[in-house]
């Protein structure tokens, strides 16, 4: 348990900063202030009694930050670096989801000088993830080959992409363009996005995977001269991988992200009927001999205090506020940058939050 209440800001009342907001005041340890520039995504939080403000500008935003404990930012990618240099001049704690890579370098940075936490990448992929292929690979004697899978998918899909829109467009639309890091042969390396393509079935159901920027968070730094090779991969239902390369190829969408922004959300529909798939394996040797461990569970949505959420919500909600209670209770650093490979996966999944990642499954097979 937290010992005092600490003043929190959430910066973003989307999908995900809503779920992070009905957690941490369902254990009653923060004291929650939500902050967006949008007045109508704050009315629900509002609604349920918590503090909210609009921040629209750099003063605004300052007032958010100032004098907190921590903030946990749920704002797209592109803002990551402005808040968090921001939290590092407040000596606030700092949390976020980035998946993008190019952030995650640069708060790395911020933090070398630091009083306060630095802590990006703290949802579900990156983030638990992340946990979870650290926690298999520290089992070997010898770690060969580590692949990390995480797909959030709609459970039932009728159109041609066989996809539903569940989270962030922004953040999708830069997985599927930038860069992804790798380990190939025991060299960090970056390889292209869509590319490694792959199929496979866990419990009957066919997948596919291919490769997406920033899921592997910063395991490559860590697993560098440790491991042959470390990938991570996006899963879908098959055939989604070719419409997208169609439009992003074929006819050139990479080039014109802020339109093909528009196209998937006036086409694709968004759904709360989803389900979170997280499979990862590794090879290596043990007492000189060549063994594998997996880790696969399937995570549904919840309802907490009569609030729904889907389970990309309840997961990645889980993820940051679990890094944030951590910290609060001195079990983490309390200053400067931290990777998520630095909490151990017994430990996330014994806190009130990432329990959640264990009280919600349709199917769980750990190792």
């Amino acid at each position: 348990m937290v010992t005092s209440v600490r003043p929190i800001t959430i910066l973003g009342a989307g999908h995900i900063g809503f779920a992070m907001a009905v957690l941490l005041r369902h254990v009653g340890d923060y004291e929650i202030l939500v902050a967006d520039r949008d007045c109508k995504r704050l009315k629900p939080l509002a609604a349920l009694g918590l503090d909210v403000m609009v921040v629209n500008d750099e003063v605004s935003l300052a007032r958010a930050v100032a004098g907190r404990y921590a903030v946990l930012n749920a704002l797209p990618f592109h803002q990551a670096i402005t808040v968090s240099g921001l939290c590092a001049r407040e000596h606030v704690h700092y949390f976020d989801l980035t998946e993008d890579i190019g952030s995650a370098q640069a708060i790395r940075g911020l933090a070398a000088d630091a009083t306060s936490v630095l802590m990006p990448q703290c949802g579900l992929a990156p983030g638990f993830i992340g946990i979870v292929g650290h926690d298999l690979a520290r089992r070997f004697d010898r770690l060969l080959d580590l692949h990390l899978r995480v797909g959030a998918l709609p459970r039932y899909c009728l159109n041609r992409l066989r996809y539903n829109l569940t989270w962030s467009t922004e953040g999708l639309i830069n997985q599927y363009c930038n860069p992804c890091n790798a380990i190939v042969d025991g060299e960090p390396t970056q390889v292209m996005a869509l590319e490694g393509y792959e199929t496979f079935a866990l419990d009957g159901v066919e997948y596919e995977a291919f490769n997406t920027s920033g899921g592997l968070g910063t395991l490559m730094e860590t697993l560098h001269g440790k491991a042959r090779n470390v990938d991570y991969k996006s899963v879908r239902y098959p055939g989604h991988c070719a419409v997208i390369k169609l439009l992003l190829n074929d006819l050139r969408l990479r080039e014109r992200r802020d339109l093909l922004k528009d196209i998937l959300e006036a086409a694709i529909p968004a759904t709360r009927q989803d389900v979170i798939v997280v499979f990862a394996s590794a090879s290596g040797y043990r007492n000189q001999r060549l063994v594998e461990e997996s880790y696969f569970s399937r995570m549904a949505g919840a309802e907490i205090d009569g609030n729904s959420l889907t389970a990309i919500q309840l997961t990645t909600a889980a993820g940051i506020c679990t890094a944030l209670d951590l910290v609060a209770k001195g079990a983490l650093p309390q200053s400067g940058f931290i990777g998520q490979e630095q909490i151990a996966l017994d430990e996330f999944l014994q806190n009130r939050f990432g329990r959640i990642c264990t009280e919600n499954l349709t199917e769980a097979r750990p190792a």
